[in-house]
């Protein structure tokens, strides 16, 4: 096993931990950059901020990880679960843990009225992106008329259990 298992632990050096960690994920960020979807940006963006965060935790403490022997593999296979398309880890990390705590981009434009402010701040991006641009083609009118067409619905609801 001397020969075979120094030849398998360079092709991992080389090959294995920069492939997974460094190599996809750029080819996969390139794709993405290129797709009409924001899906998959969301995907790499969120494994890049990852990775970062898990590079400076190594810098931090490599004193410490340097006594713990699994550590390159545990990263290893962290890495794998984001990366891998089967898995999505990132993104599934973003949608349950990030996108719940962190409340990035919570500005609404200033020509909306306090009224359809309110009830953009309450919605996810994708869906406040999606209600601005019902607004920019069918105007704020129509958007007004939605809210208010909403409010009446849910008091009929609110009645109708009462």
């Amino acid at each position: 096993m001397g020969v075979i298992g120094v030849v398998a632990r360079r092709l991992d050096t080389f090959i294995g931990r920069p492939g997974v960690m460094l190599v996809f994920p750029l080819y996969a960020s390139m794709r993405a950059i290129e797709s009409p979807t924001t899906l998959d940006d969301q995907q790499w963006l969120t494994y890049w901020v990852l990775y970062s965060f898990i590079t400076l935790f190594e810098l931090s403490c490599s004193q410490i990880l340097a006594w713990l022997p699994f550590w390159p593999y545990v990263k290893l296979v962290f890495c794998m679960w984001l990366v891998l398309p089967i898995f999505n880890g990132a993104a599934y990390i973003y949608q349950n843990f990030v996108r719940k705590y962190v409340k990035i981009g919570d500005y609404v434009s200033s020509h909306y009225s306090d009224s359809q402010k309110k009830v953009l701040l309450m919605m996810s991006l994708d869906a406040r992106k999606s209600v601005e641009r019902f607004i920019e083609r069918y105007g704020p009118d129509a958007f007004d008329r939605v809210i208010k067409a909403a409010e009446k619905e849910a008091k009929k609801q609110k009645e109708a259990r009462s």
